[in-house]
């Protein structure tokens, strides 16, 4: 099973970036609605034109920060996993998101 899993963190490994990318974007999509609400609820007494703005720059930039941040962590925990168990531990947090996402009505 160790060589098992050792090929599919050893074919995964050239992507970890990218998949570290991949599984923030997921998190914040099926997340994402959660975030609006709070900036939504902190923003509703300021005028329109203050509030429009303020979610315009969260979505423009926030959203793209904690992707660009974000994913340099995801990818620090998975490399607390022992080098033959990252490949699965990527596969494993898309599938732990799916059911997530399943359970809050994404899918």
């Amino acid at each position: 099973m160790t060589e098992l899993f050792g090929q599919l963190s050893q074919w995964l490994s050239p992507y970890y970036t990218q998949l570290s990318i991949m599984l923030m974007a997921t998190i914040l999509v099926v997340y994402g609605d959660i975030i609006n609400k709070h900036i939504k609820r902190m923003l509703a007494p300021y005028h329109f034109l203050i509030r429009t703005t303020l979610f315009v720059l969260l979505c423009a930039f926030g959203y793209g920060l904690l992707t660009i941040h974000g994913a340099p962590f995801l990818l620090y925990l998975i490399k607390y996993l022992p080098w033959y168990l990252q490949g699965a531990g990527f596969i494993s947090a898309f599938i732990i998101l799916g059911v997530l996402a399943e359970r809050r009505r994404y899918i």
